[in-house]
């Protein structure tokens, strides 16, 4: 896992070249950065300012705009537990208090070995299958504590692969 002084410099800088020149390419930009090393590092904020003509300002504000990035390394598994109403009303606020539990994190938070990174999102689009979460991009729904411990025990296995 990336953790904040491993960045591959190298590869950061081919990804500034790669949208180099526009500022509409910000947003693919921050996007390709974060997806590659789990979080957009500040310092990368001069340099992509620089590339794209534009006020280091104007890259930190987009950065905290969007929920979506963050100048915090996450784990290499993002777990987001949906807190709308479907989710609420069929148990979704004891799954999130037994993976507080299961993790010894709170939300927002990341574990030690950037393995796992806990969030809560107002809704992931996904009702029929309530209570629901994600890890990373892939859905697990009609959740239970076994099932969750199941899903968590699955990830804490797997070497290498986000």
């Amino acid at each position: 896992m990336v953790k904040p002084k491993d960045i591959d410099w190298g590869h950061l800088e081919a990804i500034i070249k790669k949208h180099k020149g526009e500022a509409w390419a910000l947003i693919p930009l921050l996007q390709d950065i974060q997806e590659t090393f789990s979080y957009i590092p500040m310092e990368s904020v001069e340099p992509i300012a620089e590339a794209l003509n534009l006020f280091p300002s104007q890259v930190q504000a987009v950065i905290s705009f969007y929920a979506g990035f963050s100048l915090k390394p996450k784990g290499r598994y993002v777990l987001k537990l949906c807190r709308g109403t479907a989710c609420h009303v069929k148990g979704g606020r004891s799954i999130l208090r037994f993976m507080k539990k299961e993790l010894g994190l709170n939300e927002g938070e990341t574990s030690p070995d950037y393995r796992f990174t806990l969030e809560t999102v107002a809704c992931l689009g996904a009702c029929a299958l309530a209570p629901t979460m994600m890890v990373n991009r892939t859905y697990f729904g009609k959740l239970s504590p076994p099932k969750v411990t199941n899903i968590l025990a699955e990830h804490r296995k797997r070497k290498g692969e986000a």
